[in-house]
């Protein structure tokens, strides 16, 4: 009844042709599909597309082992391996075969075996040992190829079914059921001595020791109607059957089937072409149109008991059957004895009268009770009967936690209804008074309280008074919770809780409000939470936004864990999960319900792994730098020292992308990544499968990733390393170009310096000569300010002695004249006198006053004084001119005093021409040119 989910890879995703005729995995989890526009690649997140030299069609793939993706097309025959950048190249196998072969059309199947590798087309099978071909010729027709117990088989139309040894074909000797003319599609084991062999149109047969014969199966007709195209072995009993219309079909040995795969299950078609079981038991299908994946081995399955995709509700098992309410109505399953209840094959019926919304399920007094929109029932021999003709019930609740109760409570669209049970029966009572509250969710607690939450409007506490009434409190964000919206009530391990925007809340009863439930906060937090519900042992699940999640308390440390298969995929507004084990949960959904045998799901975790599948460098090209083998297909990718690439400075942005090949379980994984070298801490999970970075700086980085799912687990660190160049100024020729740059300059401004040292010594030292010039200047300056100030003195000097000796002089003078006239005078009265005494003393004294004694002492006095003002000048004047009189030394001291004639006349007390005469023979004598000066010569004169 349950089926794993079913992921289509449409044409416009995967980026090749329509059809796709074999599919191969390597052992790191790539898969491998032969298309018809060439090898497809698929590593989880990226599709890649590797195209024959002549670009036909790819019938058949094969991975070898040595490593080798072996690929067949038309008249086509190579492998793929990794190139220097570890992209897959092309080599073809064609040289190896004699020229008259190598026309042979498709390549249908490839096989590796016992180091070799056999390629099959309709008219030649060729052995190949390297790169050499040995051929074998059809007897008639090859119609197959196959390995199976280590044994090859091939089938021709005329031979049969032969198998290889000893380097050459043998018809196989048994009794034969099997048709010549119709190909055989696969060869599985079945027992020791069995196997089990599928053809085109005549369905399937066993193979034992003594003979081929055809399965003995009701379903012999479906099968060979629905033209068998390939197979494979699910597990050690079961078979997946590929066919032309009816899709896939899981059969057992005995040929019962057990499953089936169309587009009804989601196939984009029923024209299955290849099939592969990969290495997590999972389904590829390559199609007619498109490839699809079955989650095969997924524990979480698909359940839809109206074929209508109508949403699922609620669920409950009763009487050894399976009850599931949808939008369509409730159906019913027998259910077989099985751990995993999703693998019941029968078919769900529909109860009747039960057509419509059905809300719940509930089993009480040993009654099945449906509530439906269009009332509540009682559900007996798969038929409904009303029990109520109320119209809307949520559901039913008993007071009683054991054993039988005379009354039940039900909420319904407008309010709570009470039911007694009496006589096998259930009767409508009347509804509890003053609500009217459309009750989705109710609880009673162990002291019998009744409680309701209303999306929008809080929770409600109802309880009966002392006198039988019903009393009412109500409780909002007034009343301790979050808010008063998207408030839902329910039981956990016997208390009330309440599941909010902010956590889960509990009922404080003393304080008569609630508070944050101190257990649930531990691990939720503040988390929103929508639905809780608890298990048998125990665990919590529970609803946040549209994850399923469940905090699960079986082992030593609490854990959530989330299901994000099944992420928006829920039903939103009206949650429900139904934990019947540990192995068969049931939720319901917006397309039916899912099962999720959640013992499975913690038990089967793959092995996680993830790695690095291209690198690109771009700048204004893209360029591939790495096309994710690091050494042969399939081995464990690491890269080596010598595979380290240098890359140009130039290239400015390198772009890594990853994966993991954990198929089905993309949505389980986040991805962790950095760049040593550039960044030391991991940045943060995301979903995102590349990573760019741009303008990095010259030196070594390694980009490493890792995975994780959704349990926490961790895989081992993928890693690529490379070395980005420096640019032809940062390279060792160019430092050692700096470095010797650098020290011819450091010579250069030490020679530069040193010449500036010395020059600036040099005009240092003209500068201070300069100084010292300019301070002997100065000096010399001041000096000679001195020596004028001096000969200022002096002259100063000179003219006061100049003035004196002019006063002097002019004081001789005066008294010259003021004698001459006192003789005037003198004479002048003696010449009236008569008395000759009288006259007699007057002469006397005229004589006393001429007499000259006292006039040579005063100038004896003022040539003394002279010389001195005159720097001797009197002297040097007799030592020059050794024949002047003291009368002309006189007249020339008072010629160089510029003296008048007139003054000089009154000062020796003679005529003005008599000074005249005295000048000329002055001149005369002292040799003086009539032309010269007689003042500018004294003063003048020298030694």
């Amino acid at each position: 009844m349950g089926l794993p989910d079913v992921i289509n890879y449409q044409k416009e995703k995967y980026q090749a042709g329509l059809q796709n005729w074999d599919v191969k995995q390597d052992n790191n989890g790539i898969i491998y599909i032969a298309n018809n526009e060439g090898l497809l690649s698929f590593d989880g997140s990226f599709w890649n597309l590797y195209q024959l030299p002549n670009k036909t069609i790819v019938r058949s793939v094969e991975i070898g082992s040595d490593h080798k993706i072996y690929v067949g097309g038309q008249d086509e025959i190579g492998y793929f391996i990794p190139g220097i950048n570890g992209s897959l190249q092309y080599h073809s196998l064609i040289g190896g075969i004699p020229e008259m072969y190598r026309s042979f059309g498709d390549v249908w199947d490839i096989v590796s075996f016992q180091d070799k590798v056999f390629f099959r087309s309709r008219d030649k099978i060729f052995e190949f040992t390297g790169v050499t071909a040995k051929v074998y010729p059809a007897p008639g027709e090859w119609s197959f190829l196959g390995k199976c117990n280590d044994k090859l088989y091939a089938h021709d139309y005329e031979k049969g079914l032969m198998y290889f040894e000893n380097n050459t074909w043998i018809p196989l000797q048994v009794a034969s059921e099997l048709p010549l003319n119709d190909p055989i599609t696969a060869i599985l084991p079945m027992t020791k001595d069995s196997l089990l062999i599928t053809t085109l149109k005549n369905g399937l047969f066993t193979l034992t020791p003594k003979n081929i014969s055809k399965l003995n199966s009701t379903n012999n007709v479906i099968f060979e109607n629905a033209r068998v195209y390939a197979a494979t072995a699910v597990n050690a009993g079961w078979y997946a059957l590929a066919t032309n219309t009816k899709g896939v079909l899981i059969i057992d040995k005995t040929g019962n089937i057990i499953q089936r795969f169309s587009s009804i299950q989601g196939l984009q078609n029923n024209n299955v072409l290849s099939i592969f079981l990969d290495n997590r038991n999972n389904l590829w299908l390559g199609l007619d149109n498109g490839i699809d994946f079955i989650t095969y081995s997924s524990p979480i399955k698909q359940i839809d008991p109206s074929r209508q995709q109508g949403s699922g509700y609620t669920a409950l098992i009763y009487n050894k059957q399976l009850f599931l309410g949808t939008t369509n109505g409730l159906y019913g399953l027998p259910l077989q004895q099985m751990d995993d209840l999703s693998f019941n094959k029968d078919q769900f019926y529909l109860v009747n009268n039960t057509t419509g919304q059905n809300w719940s399920l509930a089993q009480i007094n040993n009654q099945l009770l449906l509530g439906h929109h269009e009332g509540a029932f009682i559900i007996d021999r798969n038929t409904a009967t009303p029990i109520s003709s109320l119209h809307g019930f949520w559901n039913f609740n008993s007071f009683a936690t054991s054993g039988f109760d005379s009354q039940m409570i039900a909420g319904t669209y407008s309010g709570l209804t009470l039911f007694k049970y009496k006589n096998n029966r259930f009767t409508q009572l009347e509804a509890i008074r003053g609500f009217t509250e459309s009750s989705r969710f109710v609880v009673i607690d162990k002291f019998n309280n009744i409680w309701v939450s209303h999306p929008y409007h809080g929770v409600y506490r109802i309880f009966k008074n002392p006198d039988g009434n019903f009393a009412i409190n109500s409780y909002t964000n007034n009343n301790g919770l979050p808010t008063a919206l998207d408030n839902h009530v329910y039981k956990l391990k016997g208390e009330v809780v309440v599941a909010t925007e902010k956590g889960v809340y509990e009922f404080n009863s003393q304080k008569n409000i609630f508070e944050p439930a101190s257990s649930y906060k531990k691990i939720l937090g503040d988390l929103s939470v929508r639905y809780l519900k608890e298990d048998e042992v125990g665990n919590i699940w529970f609803i946040h936004e549209k994850s399923l999640g469940v905090i699960d308390m079986a082992g030593r440390d609490t854990q959530i864990i989330y299901f994000p298969e099944l992420k928006n995929k829920l039903l939103s507004g009206f949650e429900f999960i139904y934990p019947v084990n540990s192995k068969n949960i049931f939720v319901g959904g917006e397309k039916g319900f899912y099962h999720i045998n959640y013992e499975n799901y913690k038990k089967v975790t793959p092995i996680l792994q993830v790695q690095i599948r291209t690198v690109r460098i771009i700048n204004n090209t893209d360029s591939l730098l790495f096309g994710g083998y690091f050494k042969k297909v399939g081995e464990k990718p690491e890269q080596l020292k010598a595979d380290i690439p240098k890359l140009n400075y130039q290239w400015k942005t390198i772009r890594f992308e990853f994966s993991s090949p954990l198929f089905g379980h993309q949505s389980n994984l986040e991805y962790c990544y950095r760049l040593k070298g550039f960044e030391d801490n991991w940045l943060e999970w995301t979903k995102r499968t590349e990573k760019e970075y741009n303008n990095l700086d010259a030196g070594d980085y390694t980009f490493e990733v890792k995975v994780r799912n959704n349990l926490g687990q961790e895989s081992p660190i993928a890693a690529y390393s490379f070395h980005v160049m420096p640019p032809w100024y940062q390279t060792s020729l160019a430092y050692a170009f700096y470095f010797l740059l650098f020290g011819g300059l450091l010579v250069t401004v030490f020679i530069w310096q040193r010449n500036k040292f010395a020059r600036q010594h040099k005009k240092y030292e003209e500068e201070q000569q300069k100084l010292l010039y300019i301070h002997e200047l100065e000096l010399n300056k001041t000096e000679n300010e001195l020596v004028a100030l001096r000969n200022q003195k002096l002259e100063d000097e000179i003219n006061f002695k100049n003035s004196e000796l002019a006063s002097s002089g002019m004081h001789l003078v005066k008294k010259g004249e003021m004698l001459s006239k006192l003789k005037g005078e003198l004479s002048h009265l003696m010449k009236g006198l008569e008395n000759p005494q009288a006259i007699t003393e007057l002469k006397k004294i005229v004589k006393t006053l001429t007499e000259d004694d006292n006039l040579d002492k005063e100038w004896e006095s003022f040539a003394k004084h002279f010389d001195k003002v005159h720097s001797d000048f009197l002297a040097q004047l007799k030592d020059k001119h050794i024949t002047i009189t003291p009368n002309e030394l006189k007249l020339c001291a008072y010629l160089r005093m510029n003296l008048t004639t007139k003054e000089i006349a009154q000062i020796l007390n003679i005529s003005v021409r008599g000074v005249e005469i005295g000048r000329y023979r002055l001149r005369k004598k002292l040799q003086i040119s009539p032309d010269k000066s007689l003042f500018d010569y004294l003063i003048n004169i020298k030694i």
